[in-house]
C-alpha cells in the first residue's frame, strides 16, 4: 500500500468514527404553521422521558396556542441565554448549556431561525450541526417554505418573500424526515377555532397564506419533499456491490441574477433527488471582466456562487470567450450526464446561439450522451 493510499484508508476511517459518534438527526416538516409539528415534538419528548431517555428542551416555540403548553409539565428546558441587541434584551438558544449539560436528545424548535448578530453562528440549522457532531441526538421542525431550493416556487404559490431559508443539505443529513399532513379543511378550522392564532389575527390569515389553493400547493411541496427524502434512503440502502449509474449534473450560469438563481436551485434539486455531485459553471467572457461589469451583477454573481456552496456544488469559474467550448471541456473533464441551461432567451444561451459552437454542443452531447436540460 503506497503513502497516500495509507492516507486516504486513515482518512475514511476517521470519517466512520465521527458518523458513528454524531447525534441522530430527526425533522418535522409542515407545509404551514399550526399544522402541529411543535406538538408532535413535545408529545415524542414525552414518550422518551417515560421510556428513561435522558430528553430536554433546547429551544422551543408554543405561540401561546394551548394544546401546545399542554405537553410542555415535566420536561427538562435548558435556557436560552439573554442578550442585548439595539437596546432590547431578546432570548436565544444556549447552544453551550445544550453541550455542557449533553442530554441524549435535545428538542430545538424553529430551525430556519437567524441568531442575533454577535452569536458563534448566524443560523440555527448550523447550530444543530455542532450539537449533532457532539454526539447529541436533535429532534426539529420546520416549515416547506424555508428550504432553500423551493423559495422561489413558494413565493410563487403564496406571493411572499420568505427571508429565512435552510440549505436543502440540511434536511438530507436527517436519519428521519416525517411530514405533519392536515386537509385545507382541517388547517381553516383549526385556524377559525383559534388553535393557530389569536382570533384578532383569523381574518388577516385567511386572506393569506391560509387560502386553500395556497395550502393545497404547499402541501404538495411537503408531501413530494418527504417522498424525495424517503427515497433517497431506500437509494442508500441499495447493495453496493450492485452497480448503479452515477448521475453528475452541470448548472451553466451567466451574470443574469434571476436566470442563474433558478438554474442553480433547480439543479440543486434534480443532484439532490438522485443523490449525486453536481457542479455550477461561470464562463467569465472579455465582455465580463471587472472593469466592464456593473457592481450589481457582481454582487449577484457572488451571492449566486455563495448559495450554489450551500447546495453542494462544486463552483468553477473560467475566462473564455468560447462558452460551448468550455461547457463541453469541464462536462468530458467531470464525466457530466446532465447540463442544466436556462430558457433561450437568457444571456448564456443568447452567446451559445451567436456561434457555430453551439452545433458542435448539440452533436457532441449527442456522441457522449450527455442530456441537455433547458430550464424555465
Amino acid at each position: 500500500m503506497t503513502v497516500e493510499n495509507k492516507d486516504q484508508s486513515v482518512e475514511h476511517f476517521l470519517e466512520l468514527i465521527k458518523r458513528s459518534r454524531r447525534g441522530k438527526f430527526k425533522v418535522y416538516i409542515g407545509m404551514i404553521a399550526g399544522v402541529g409539528k411543535t406538538y408532535r415534538m413535545l408529545m415524542e419528548a414525552q414518550a422518551l422521558l417515560r421510556n428513561g431517555i435522558d430528553v430536554k428542551i433546547g429551544y422551543i416555540e408554543t405561540h401561546n396556542r394551548i394544546e401546545t403548553e399542554s405537553q410542555l409539565p415535566g420536561l427538562p428546558i435548558i435556557p436560552c441565554r439573554k442578550l442585548f441587541y439595539k437596546g432590547k434584551e431578546l432570548e436565544e438558544m444556549d447552544v453551550q448549556g445544550i453541550l455542557h449539560s449533553s442530554p441524549e436528545v435535545v428538542i430545538v424548535d424553529e430551525l430556519a431561525h437567524s441568531n442575533i448578530e454577535g452569536s458563534k453562528n448566524q443560523k440555527r440549522w448550523q447550530d444543530v450541526v455542532d450539537i449533532l457532531n457532539a454526539g447529541i441526538s436533535v429532534i426539529s421542525a420546520v416549515n416547506i417554505q424555508h428550504l432553500e431550493s423551493l423559495n422561489d416556487e413558494v413565493q410563487r404559490v403564496t406571493g411572499i418573500a420568505v427571508a429565512e431559508r435552510i440549505p436543502d443539505s440540511i434536511i438530507e443529513t436527517a436519519d428521519e424526515v416525517v411530514n405533519i399532513d392536515l386537509t385545507a379543511e382541517e388547517l381553516i378550522g383549526r385556524l377559525q377555532a383559534g388553535k393557530i392564532y389569536d382570533q384578532s389575527k383569523v381574518q388577516t390569515a385567511l386572506s393569506n397564506f391560509f387560502q386553500p389553493d395556497k395550502i393545497l400547493q404547499l402541501r404538495e411541496l411537503a408531501l413530494k419533499e418527504v417522498a424525495h427524502q424517503l427515497e433517497r434512503k431506500i437509494n442508500a440502502e441499495v447493495p453496493k456491490n450492485i452497480k448503479l449509474k452515477e448521475e453528475r449534473f452541470l448548472a451553466c450560469i451567466s451574470s443574469n441574477n434571476e436566470t442563474a438563481r433558478n438554474v442553480i436551485r433547480k439543479t440543486a434539486r434534480l443532484a439532490s433527488y438522485y443523490r449525486s455531485r453536481w457542479i455550477m459553471l461561470y464562463v467569465q467572457t472579455s465582455t465580463e471582466t471587472g472593469n466592464r461589469i456593473r457592481l450589481n451583477k457582481q454582487r449577484y454573481l457572488i451571492n449566486n456562487m455563495k448559495t450554489a456552496t450551500e447546495l453542494g456544488a462544486e463552483v468553477i469559474k473560467l475566462k473564455s470567450d468560447s462558452i460551448s467550448s468550455s461547457i463541453i471541456a469541464i462536462a468530458e473533464m467531470h464525466e457530466i450526464t446532465t447540463i442544466c441551461i436556462g430558457k433561450p432567451h437568457f444571456n448564456i444561451f443568447q452567446i451559445i446561439l451567436k456561434t457555430a459552437v453551439f452545433n458542435q454542443l448539440l452533436k457532441k452531447l449527442s456522441a457522449s450522451a450527455i442530456d441537455l436540460i433547458i430550464l424555465s
